[in-house]
């Protein structure tokens, strides 16, 4: 099955940062992934701060996001969509989980997650790799 790419792993595949070959060596085994409509939204924002920071330009962010929105409409990107379940998950995973200082986007993440029935997890945040494991995800740590 296909696992899940929060958006901290997936900028690693269309950015130049730390742990980018790592990532690139996991994502090429992959068959697809899955992320959801919050990682389109979320993904877009990256770039829009990462630009408004002088890290990238104008021209960098619209080939980035291109590039994203390619790999969705080619499938390899599986993007599930947000509903209201997911956040009703995402509370009882705050409430359960308080040992991790999740933030509300990663509740998210995790509750979609969950809801999609993935096996694995890709991200480079550490809380959400422990609270990810916690909730019984095989975890890509990329950090």
């Amino acid at each position: 099955m296909e696992p899940y790419l929060d958006t901290s792993a997936l900028a690693k595949w269309y950015l130049n940062e730390p742990f980018s070959g790592e990532f690139e060596a996991f994502i090429q085994e992959q068959s697809s992934a899955a992320i959801s409509r919050l990682t389109v939204v979320e993904f877009r924002c990256l770039l829009a701060r990462r630009r408004r920071a002088g890290e990238i330009t104008k021209t960098i962010e619209l080939r980035v996001f291109a590039a994203f929105e390619q790999d969705i409409r080619a499938g390899f990107l599986q993007v599930y969509p947000v509903a209201d379940e997911h956040l009703i998950a995402a509370l009882e995973l705050i409430a359960r989980l308080g040992r991790f200082p999740l933030h509300t986007l990663d509740a998210m993440h995790l509750a979609i997650a969950q809801g999609t029935h993935v096996r694995r997890l890709a991200t480079a945040d550490r809380t959400m790799a422990g609270a990810g494991h916690a909730i019984g995800l095989e975890v890509v740590r990329l950090y």
